[in-house]
């Protein structure tokens, strides 16, 4: 794996391995080499209020393990649970590769994929919502 690399806006906040790291003044870029290294830009980060939907929730279990607040083991099993409910909502070829990219990478403990490809789903559930809504 030739690693992660982050690109940061001025005074970006990122959370690797529980650490608040914020950029200078300048963008910058940084090489994460460490494999499985819990990474999770600060503004990307879920509040508890806005876990209001089912794939912010599942979002919010990955957010939990890449900040340390929960057991990796113990958050595994809702995780996969949560992308097994969403693959049989959300149906289309697009929703259906990103959950496959989200379960691969939950199994191989790799979070920060895991919620990247789950939150390209946000957007798409943002739209089913307010056609329901209506």
């Amino acid at each position: 794996m030739s690693g992660l690399v982050l690109k940061l806006n001025p005074k970006e906040r990122v959370l690797v391995n529980g650490a608040v790291i914020e950029n200078g003044d300048r963008r910058s870029r940084l090489s994460i080499l460490t494999p499985n290294a819990n990474i999770l830009r600060l503004r990307d980060a879920l509040r508890p209020d806005e876990v209001n939907t089912p794939v912010r929730r599942v979002c919010y279990v990955a957010q939990l393990i890449l900040s340390g607040d929960v057991c990796i083991d113990d958050a595994k099993n809702q995780i996969l649970q949560g992308v097994e409910q969403l693959s049989q909502a959300l149906r289309d070829a697009d929703s259906r590769e990103q959950l496959s990219i989200a379960s691969d990478a939950i199994m191989k403990d790799d979070f920060y994929r895991a919620l990247k490809a789950l939150r390209s789903l946000l957007p798409r559930e943002a739209r089913l919502l307010a056609v329901h809504s209506q």
